[in-house]
């Protein structure tokens, strides 16, 4: 995209992006359609645009010409830049007087490490403000056909780290607790340790023939999607070599892609099951 062709945006009163504004931005899961209005507002308006590794290129080319990329990346298992280093860039780049658009993948509040930065940032006096984005979570599973929430299934859902600080399975959760309080669990980087997770959710009673979804890729050309269980899907990932990044949801609301796989629906194929949970579709109330 250049500056003889721009995206132009509906009349709004748009939030004004001056020199020195560190803005912290969620690209959302891939797919750049996903971008939110507010967020092309920014990606046209940045002077430095510092983007992180799940970036989508595409988004990035709605940029001005003369605008600045910095890649801060950081994937696990890979040379990334360290987090520390990447707040100071951020300072330093508002301390020049840049308009700098911090983009991240996803939201930048949900397992992201904007609060780190946004904190930093705003502990070193400098200007900041925050746009969500659409996280991989919600709106990957929805790509797939997978809804967070179904009130036939479950009134809870539960958004869980597959590792910490460390690199490892986080120290900090109870398991008993997460497999005893939540319908529904939604991971994040979880890939790794994966038969690890699943062993802790077995042991703490979770059954191993509850549905488990792993959508890699979400929203992107490459997505895709293995259904699985809990008792299997350690070895049906590796098996079928599914890759980060992804995301893994268990729960009976798995079943739903097989009324609502919608992307396979809009290439002519009927769904395998309209009434996966057997209770039938709810029309009123």
């Amino acid at each position: 995209m250049t500056d003889d062709d721009p995206i132009s945006l509906p009349a709004h009163d748009w939030p004004e992006f001056p020199p020195g504004l560190v803005w912290l931005v969620g690209a959302g899961p891939g797919e750049p359609g996903l971008l939110t209005l507010q967020g092309l507002h920014a990606l046209r308006a940045a002077d430095v645009i510092v983007h992180d590794a799940l970036v989508d290129g595409r988004i990035l080319e709605w940029r001005r010409a003369d605008t600045q990329l910095e890649y801060a990346g950081k994937r696990g298992g890979k040379p990334s830049a360290r987090q520390r280093d990447i707040s100071h860039r951020l300072i330093e780049l508002s301390r020049d007087g840049q308009r700098v658009l911090r983009l991240k993948g996803g939201d930048p509040f949900v397992f992201g490490r904007g609060g780190e930065e946004a904190q930093t940032l705003v502990q070193a006096g400098v200007p900041i403000r925050v746009t969500p984005g659409i996280s991989a979570g919600i709106g990957g599973l929805a790509y797939a056909g997978i809804p967070v929430t179904h009130r036939d299934v479950n009134q809870a859902v539960t958004f869980l780290t597959g590792h910490d600080q460390t690199g490892l399975t986080p120290a900090a959760l109870d398991w008993p607790a997460l497999a005893r309080g939540s319908q529904v669990l939604v991971m994040y980087m979880a890939m790794k340790h994966l038969p690890k997770i699943a062993d802790a959710l077995l042991a703490a009673g979770r059954r191993p023939d509850e549905p488990l979804a792993i959508v890699s890729n979400a929203t992107l050309p490459g997505m895709r999607v293995l259904e699985t269980t809990l008792g299997t899907a350690s070895h049906d990932a590796e098996a079928q070599s599914m890759e980060a990044p992804a995301i893994v949801c268990l729960g009976r609301v798995v079943l739903m892609r097989q009324a609502i796989d919608w992307m396979s629906q809009l290439q002519g194929n009927p769904p395998r099951n309209p009434d996966p949970l057997g209770g039938g579709a709810r029309t009123t109330g």
